[in-house]
């Protein structure tokens, strides 16, 4: 499990559960129930990683909770 913040929330336009990784740009999930959208979210968050590896690009550290205003 990442140590990554995940925003999950519900879409009425998509009917499914949202999840959003703020600190890994563009890294955005979703599923049927919030477990899927949590569980589809971890495999995004490893496929991002890697992706960013094998383009040398920075992997931003996990920051835990993000304040929001």
């Amino acid at each position: 499990m990442s140590k990554y913040e995940i925003i999950i929330y519900w879409s009425k336009e998509d009917e499914a559960f949202i999840a959003e990784v703020p600190e890994l740009s563009g890294c955005k999930a979703d599923g049927e129930t919030y477990i899927d959208a949590i569980q589809n979210a971890e495999i995004v968050i490893s496929e991002w990683i890697e992706t960013a590896k094998e383009l040398d690009r920075e992997i931003p550290q996990p920051k835990g909770k993000l304040m929001y205003a």
